[in-house]
């Protein structure tokens, strides 16, 4: 069973227990968000007493406020958590100084090649040795805590903890100080949210009440990011080679805020509030749900705060794809990451009795049993009402499975979690056939028993050969680990899709990074499929999501600042999104599916480390300019001090600020009923060579011509700045259409040095 569908499964038997059992209680968790400066007019003499005298007021006199508080926070917001009632809330709501108010919501959690798949390798001109392999820089990672004994977080050759940490290692269950070292600096849980919106039994599910990880997502997160350099590490024999994170020099914080119902707000923001006071430069959030105003969302508001204290905050997009308008954490000052294929492939094939190779690909370790080239009749139950073309548990009898290979469709539960039930059933191999929503796409598990995954199209073909046959059967050859021979990469059929709901004016997801079945480390309370009978074990597994490709850039991120500490994360992300590729390793058009990946399935591109660390030019934006753009997109004043709070007028603003437009390194252009041309502006600061000259190169979308002024800029100086503008006029006939998008480019090439290639992507829409 994979980790979220588990956490289904016990969602499901806490909302049967509520249905049993009445709900006696009505407090709810709620954030409550406070004026900043209202603490300097009361006659507190802390910030926890100031907090409580809001409790204190709402509260009746024989109530003790401090139990209800759960949270704190000072840094990624002023404000704190606290559970209510629905009529002390409205009481509280009336309070001065009261900003706003939310509601605890629930988010989702969402390698041993990736490294040189990515150019990362050591030698005297790569990225590993111009960052020093990300030495000094320290990445915080919110998510389901470590396993400290992990290889992949050993502090051999690591250097001393950096002078400006003010992180701890918090002590608890199974974990203590010790657990810590020079490599996993810091270690802190967050559970209040969680413990009291879920009431699980502790029978049901065992969790550790500390840093400590049990369910891996935290444990392969960080090691991806940041993990040590492991020898000779597989998934048993599969995928072997040196494991080791993007930043293997960094540093590694890790903040624990998912548990097994999710990973609640009030958590996240405490989390968050907590590192940004620790010192962590990077924070990674392989979390998220659906698209959220700005101002409703927790995750978008900490990382402003974040963002102001010179910390890069790198987000999952989501694994809601191929929807369109799915991706989550689109904030502008988020960096959000979508995923991505490597050209590792482990194939095995369906060998049918009548000749025909059916393509497949597993990680089960089927050279070590004979079991796994049999030839074995093939069932596929059909027809009943107990889900058999599923597996579900119970939908397989025994005696129509027995010593046979059993055909699964996937969907309901998780791709494991099928293969245990036919194991137990007493089937004796798997084949896993992808729907029409997964179509071909390959992920990869370390299964129980033999079995492989096949594509749409190939489960078609599979099925025909079943209902013609009389006697169908087939082998399953299972090929080791492949490289370099598939085209890649590709962009992850499951990885969450633009435009954004909340904020189309911004392109998003920003990059795309290796996603799928990615190997990382693993803890050694669990199985590699995180199933409860899996009894085996190994220090490392594979995973898929863009839980997988947002490490991999918080960790590129952390190179970056280590090469460059001085530079913004506005500034980190230019180079990242600016020199991502647009082709794969074969030098065509990267794929979404079986057609060419467009900006709202790949934002800029691939994450190219070799290009960012060293990108020539730079857009960077200041902290006043997101509040700017705000106001452009029409926040009101009280929704823009929720989100920084900063008290701002916006008529003003923008009468002071004509014309603004956001210095993104992506341009989305909307031509809404009636608007026919638009101008944009943007400045470029050259972190190349003094006496640099850029010309410009455009590829204009259909139905747009472009017109860019100045086509040449003269940098003459390092860290000097230059403005352009570019004007987009829609050809005749365009704006009629509902909905309609086109995209293009605008490149800035040095005149002189071609390795300097600036890119922006360009995308225009049409409403009507």
């Amino acid at each position: 069973m994979d980790f979220n569908t588990r956490m289904g499964f016990l969602l499901f038997l806490y909302f049967l227990s509520l249905l049993v059992q009445p709900n006696t209680s009505t407090l709810q968790t709620y954030i409550i968000q406070l004026h900043p400066h209202g603490l300097i007019t009361s006659v507190f003499d802390s910030k926890l007493q100031w907090h409580l005298s809001f409790l204190e007021q709402t509260l009746s006199a024989e109530e003790d406020s401090s139990s209800r508080l759960l949270y704190s926070y000072s840094n990624a917001m002023e404000g704190f958590a606290a559970q209510l009632t629905e009529t002390e809330l409205e009481y509280l709501k009336k309070l001065p100084d009261v900003v706003a108010v939310r509601e605890d919501r629930k988010y989702q959690i969402q390698t041993t090649y990736s490294h040189k798949f990515l150019g990362l390798s050591v030698g005297t001109q790569g990225v590993w040795q111009k960052s020093s392999m990300g030495q000094g820089a320290i990445v915080g990672l919110l998510d389901t805590g470590v396993w400290p004994e992990s290889p992949s977080f050993s502090d051999s050759k690591m250097p001393p903890i950096p002078q400006k940490w003010r992180g701890a290692c918090q002590e608890g269950q199974d974990f203590n100080s010790s657990n810590c070292n020079r490599k996993l600096i810091g270690a802190k849980f967050f559970i209040k949210g969680h413990h009291v919106a879920s009431s699980l039994p502790s029978d049901v599910v065992q969790e550790y009440v500390s840093p400590r990880d049990s369910h891996g997502h935290g444990t392969h997160t960080s090691s991806t990011a940041a993990g040590a350099s492991v020898a000779d590490a597989s998934v048993f024999g599969n995928g072997a080679g040196v494991a080791q994170g993007m930043a293997p020099g960094a540093h590694i914080a890790v903040y624990k805020v998912c548990w097994f119902s999710g990973c609640y707000s009030s958590d996240i923001v405490a989390a968050m509030d907590s590192a940004i006071s620790d010192g962590v430069d990077i924070l990674s959030l392989s979390l998220g749900g659906f698209p959220l105003p700005f101002f409703d969302d927790s995750i978008a508001i900490g990382s402003f705060r974040a963002m102001q204290h010179g910390i890069s905050v790198v987000c999952a997009a989501g694994n809601n794809g191929p929807t369109q308008s799915s991706v989550a954490n689109v904030a502008p000052w988020i960096t959000t990451i979508g995923a991505g294929t490597l050209d590792r492939r482990f194939p095995a094939i369906v060998r049918l009795s009548n000749g025909e190779a059916i393509y497949g690909e597993s990680m089960y370790p089927g050279n070590k049993f004979k079991q796994a080239t049999k030839e074995l009749e093939v069932v596929y139950l059909t027809g009943g009402q107990m889900g058999g073309e599923l597996c579900l548990k119970g939908s397989l009898p025994r005696e129509k499975v027995q010593g046979k290979m059993v055909v699964c469709d996937r969907g309901v539960n998780g791709r494991s979690e099928k293969g245990q039930i036919v194991k137990e059933s007493g089937g004796a191999a798997m084949i896993l056939a992808n729907s029409e929503i997964n179509l071909e796409e390959d992920l990869v598990d370390v299964h129980v028993l033999p079995a492989t995954l096949i594509g749409f199209a190939e489960a078609n073909r599979l099925k025909a050969y079943i209902n013609t046959t009389t006697n169908p059967k087939a082998r399953i050859q299972f090929g080791g680990t492949v490289i370099g021979r598939s085209r890649a990469p590709s962009v992850a059929q499951f990885s969450s899709r633009g435009p954004s709901l909340s904020n189309p004016s911004t392109l998003k997801p920003d990059v795309i990074a290796p996603g799928v079945n990615i190997i990382a480390a693993w803890p050694q309370n669990l199985g590699p499929t995180s199933l409860p009978e899996d009894s085996r074990r190994s220090n490392f597994t594979v995973m898929s999501g863009t839980s997988m490709a947002c490490p991999h850039v918080s960790g590129i991120t952390a190179l970056i600042h280590s090469a460059h500490p001085k530079w913004t994360p506005a500034a980190i992300k230019s180079a990242i999104m600016t020199t991502a590729d647009v082709t794969d390793h074969f030098g065509k058009q990267i794929l979404d599916g079986n057609k060419p990946a467009d900006v709202f399935a790949m934002g800029a591109g691939h994450v190219n480390p070799t290009k960012a660390i060293d990108p020539g030019l730079v857009y960077d934006i200041k902290p006043y300019e997101y509040i700017i753009h705000l106001c452009a997109l029409g926040y009101t004043h009280s929704e823009i001090f929720i989100i920084t709070h900063m008290n701002v007028s916006c008529h003003k603003v923008l009468q002071m600020n004509k014309g603004f437009t956001l210095n993104y390194p992506s341009m989305s252009v909307i031509f809404k009923h009636g608007t026919t041309s638009k101008m944009v502006s943007r400045r470029l600061t050259n972190v190349g060579s003094t006496n640099s000259i850029y010309e410009v190169k455009v590829t204009a979308p259909e139905g747009v011509r472009v017109r860019v002024k100045p086509r040449r800029l003269v940098f003459k100086h390092v860290n000097q700045s230059l403005n352009y503008k570019v004007w987009f006029m829609s050809e005749k006939g365009k704006e009629g259409r509902k909905v309609r998008f086109t995209e293009g480019d605008l490149t800035w090439i040095h005149c002189e040095n071609s390795k300097y290639k600036v890119r922006s992507p360009i995308v225009v829409t049409w409403k009507n």
